[in-house]
């Protein structure tokens, strides 16, 4: 057994494990933001992990190059994409600020989110 074979039984089932665990939590927790969390984190490292426990067994380095692009556009697009949907949510109002610890959108004297309208004007939920 090569150092590829033992890097390949040891990434592979940890990265499978993360993005098990990854799913698992985005059914499981209660809020939005959470599920967001879990559907990015572990699911990056995830697979991250795969792709490391697949490339020794690539043979070359051409072979593997692929798999850099496939992390590093996992790394470039899950926090956009999980940024741009947490904050459609807070501006559509579906989101429920009992479970924010800290809201840096929301405006001093105001209860809910809020947003402007096209007059301009800001309006909570």
């Amino acid at each position: 057994m090569s150092v590829g074979d033992v890097i390949t039984a040891v990434l592979l089932p940890v990265g499978a494990a993360f993005s098990a665990l990854g799913a698992l939590g985005a059914l499981r927790f209660p809020d939005l933001h959470s599920r967001l969390h879990a559907a990015t984190k572990p699911q990056t490292i995830g697979l991250l992990l795969i792709l490391g426990g697949v490339a020794p067994q690539a043979g070359t380095v051409s072979a593997a190059a692929p798999l850099l692009l496939v992390g590093f556009f996992q790394l470039l697009t899950a926090p956009v994409t999980a940024q741009t949907v947490a904050g459609a949510a807070y501006r559509a109002g579906v989101v429920d600020h009992a479970t924010l610890t800290v809201d840096e959108s929301r405006r001093e004297g105001e209860d809910g989110p809020w947003f402007a309208n096209r007059s301009g004007e800001h309006r909570p939920e």
